[in-house]
């Protein structure tokens, strides 16, 4: 796994340099590139791939903070200049997602399309619920810690029964989190927005959502309204998680979007 330096971190990515259309995806808050597996294997024959660790995640540097969105989405902009792979087809979840919306309303030029999964182009704190979600979430790693916290979440993200294995490699790999780093990432999405930025997006967008994600798809629905050139999909039995749960699913909705991308940018 390759390393850049991007500002003030080493940066860690995989890179399947193929001379094709640069796809790439970010993933969400406690994740890796590595939980992208399902997709680089998808896409590995059609498409230039390519993933990222974040800052604070993965095999990327852990900086102490105060970290942010439009500061993680320079360096995905950074990277990506400086690895030729601009413009690309951006595929983000959760806090990824965000990052993918931050780079389409502030930096469209690295931008050949965004998919947008299971995310919101903002974090506001309006009203007890949110405030509760936030702060409820810190406490919990702050007192319990990284991996008591990872199974938590896995029982909720991971409900079925015969999703077990699931279950067991998300709590492995969320233990391996820096905690510092982790509740600098969550503090870093509060207050950021570009919601009013959404109608100057001119890029094809999808925005994909699991039926049962935590923000509901009539929420996504008013989102993609607001950008010119957006479409919804909403997966039915499925949660926050959906690229790992439901792989072949986001596979094949996101095929269909990307090569329909492609095919007007061929048209003269």
């Amino acid at each position: 796994m390759p390393t850049l330096a991007v500002d003030d971190i080493a940066l860690h990515y995989t890179d399947t340099e193929r001379d094709a259309p640069p796809l790439v995806f970010i993933h969400g808050l406690g994740s890796s590139g590595r939980d992208w597996a399902p997709q680089v294997d998808a896409f590995v024959s059609d498409f230039r791939v390519l993933t990222c660790d974040l800052r604070g995640h993965g095999n990327t540097s852990t900086p102490e903070g105060p970290y942010s969105i439009a500061q993680m989405a320079r360096d995905v902009a950074v990277w990506l200049r400086k690895v030729d792979a601009a413009p690309a087809h951006l595929v983000g979840l959760s806090m990824g997602g965000m990052i993918t919306y931050e780079l389409l309303a502030h930096t469209p030029e690295v931008v050949r399309s965004g998919t947008i999964i299971n995310s919101v182009p903002g974090v506001q704190l309006n009203g007890l619920g949110d405030y509760a979600f936030y702060w409820s979430r810190r406490g919990a790693v702050q007192a319990l810690g990284m991996r008591r916290v990872g199974r938590l979440l896995a029982r909720k993200l991971f409900i079925k029964p015969n999703q077990q294995e699931l279950r067991t490699q998300f709590i492995e790999r969320w233990a391996e989190n820096d905690k510092q780093a982790y509740l600098a990432s969550i503090n870093g999405l509060v207050g950021w927005s570009v919601n009013d930025q959404l109608p100057t997006i001119q890029h094809p967008v999808l925005v994909l959502a699991a039926n049962d994600d935590y923000t509901p798809a009539s929420a996504k629905r008013t989102h993609v309204r607001a950008m010119p050139n957006a479409q919804l999909a909403v997966v039915a039995d499925a949660r926050h998680a959906l690229p790992v749960e439901r792989p072949d699913a986001v596979n094949t909705i996101l095929r269909a979007f990307i090569e329909r991308v492609e095919q007007q940018n061929d048209r003269p």
